[in-house]
């Protein structure tokens, strides 16, 4: 059983993904890959690649998932209603929860609670 790493898109504040770091989960983003600015469909494949689960706000990754791009997982949530610390402690709590194996090509709703 293999442990999440992730990947995290632009639309994810730069901050979640560097306390993530510091707390020794493997975590890259479009900012690290100097991939700002690329078209979603290249970074859900880059991420799947990768074998990273992708975390984003941006919800044409929703759309391409209900598509039937395959993918090692996308973490979604509402920027609105979401806070850097949301996303710390989701993240953390999904990673001690689920495998590489079990996120493959789920779509997984960030929980705030």
């Amino acid at each position: 059983m293999s442990e999440l790493r992730f990947y995290f898109d632009e639309s994810v504040e730069l901050a979640v993904s560097e306390q993530l770091a510091a707390g020794k989960i493997d975590v890259v983003s479009a900012h690290s890959l100097e991939k700002l600015g690329d078209e979603d469909i290249n970074h859900l494949q880059r991420a799947t690649e990768l074998g990273r689960v992708l975390c984003t706000y941006d919800s044409d990754f929703l759309i391409l998932a209900a598509e039937g791009v395959e993918h090692a997982g996308i973490v979604y949530a509402q920027q609105q209603k979401t806070s850097i610390g949301d996303w710390v402690r989701g993240i953390r709590v999904l990673h001690t929860r689920m495998t590489a194996e079990e996120s493959q090509g789920q779509v997984i709703f960030l929980s705030l609670k």
